[in-house]
């Protein structure tokens, strides 16, 4: 490579001298390859720029990672609430086992997710087409270690808001009643409830939930990823199953709060307010151990 370059810039010389040419800027440049090229998630995300360039940069993508998480990720659990004992081996690891969501209520909590996205979620983003430019996607994929760091930061991050806002709101009872209470409507949680909340809420969620990997200055790519573990992380906390294979199991320390800590909170609606790590209640004293509890109702006003 090094000769060849040596004999075009002399060919290039002698024809300058030949047509008695004083001043040529000739530069003769390699190509740049990016370090980026020997990252380990560059080919996946080549593949995405190269084949699905037009989808993965529409602004309606990250509405369709949401709602497909969400619905993946509710539907197994769906068909074990239906099946109940039938299924002995998973149906022993439920909390509540005198509770079991009804198809009545397993309809209203995904009419309601559809409505939210028909009714605020689609004309946020139409609105947002008509007055944002379009996203220039980076052409460098992001390391492993960058999508490890930036996404638990934008974890931490809304786990620390979401429990200040769940916090006031489980303490202002015109707060609870006008915003909040519709998520407790279940005493047991199942895990089509996970995205049972009222307009205001979903608009404060989605608000950090665009605004953090921004301020983190996250890669796509790794927003993707943060995006699809954090619903299926909020699922699991609905889904009223204590499974031995849970994150609140695979994670040491007890750092993860799980089904348990969320059950618990909509049996006891003063505690365990975090959505998914368990410092903060710890810190402030509103942990609360799982148990059993023989309450017959939830208690709206606190």
């Amino acid at each position: 490579m090094s000769s060849s370059l040596c004999t075009l810039q002399s060919q290039a010389f002698r024809v300058t001298r030949m047509l008695n040419i004083t001043k040529v800027q000739f530069t003769l440049k390699l190509p740049t390859f990016s370090r980026s090229s020997d990252r380990l998630l560059q080919p996946l995300w080549d593949y995405f720029l190269f084949n699905h360039y037009s989808l993965i940069s529409s602004p309606f993508f990250p509405v369709m990672i949401c709602f497909s998480s969400y619905l993946f990720s509710s539907l197994p659990f769906a068909v074990l609430d239906l099946l109940g004992d039938n299924v002995p081996s998973i149906h022993r690891y439920k909390i509540q086992q005198e509770r079991r969501p009804t198809i009545r209520m397993m309809a209203k909590s995904i009419g309601r997710a559809v409505y939210n996205h028909l009714i605020f979620v689609l004309p946020a983003v139409l609105i947002q087409t008509c007055f944002m430019p379009s996203a220039v996607l980076p052409t460098s994929a992001p390391t492993v270690v960058e999508v490890l760091i930036d996404g638990l930061a934008v974890l931490l991050l809304f786990d620390t808001q979401y429990f200040m806002w769940h916090f006031v709101h489980h303490k202002h009872p015109q707060l609870y009643r006008w915003v909040h209470a519709i998520h407790h409507e279940y005493m047991a949680p199942f895990s089509w409830s996970t995205q049972q909340i009222s307009i205001p809420e979903l608009i404060t969620v989605g608000f950090w939930s665009n605004l953090d990997p921004i301020l983190l200055k996250c890669h796509p790519f790794t927003i993707w990823c943060v995006t699809i573990l954090s619903i299926w992380m909020s699922v699991e906390d609905h889904i009223g199953y204590d499974l031995p294979w849970g994150l609140n199991h695979l994670v040491p320390f007890g750092l993860l709060g799980g089904a348990p800590a969320h059950d618990m909170h909509h049996q006891k609606p003063n505690s365990n307010y975090a959505p998914f790590f368990s410092h903060w209640d710890r810190i402030f004293g509103t942990a609360i151990l799982a148990g059993k509890i023989t309450e017959k109702k939830v208690f709206y006003s606190l």
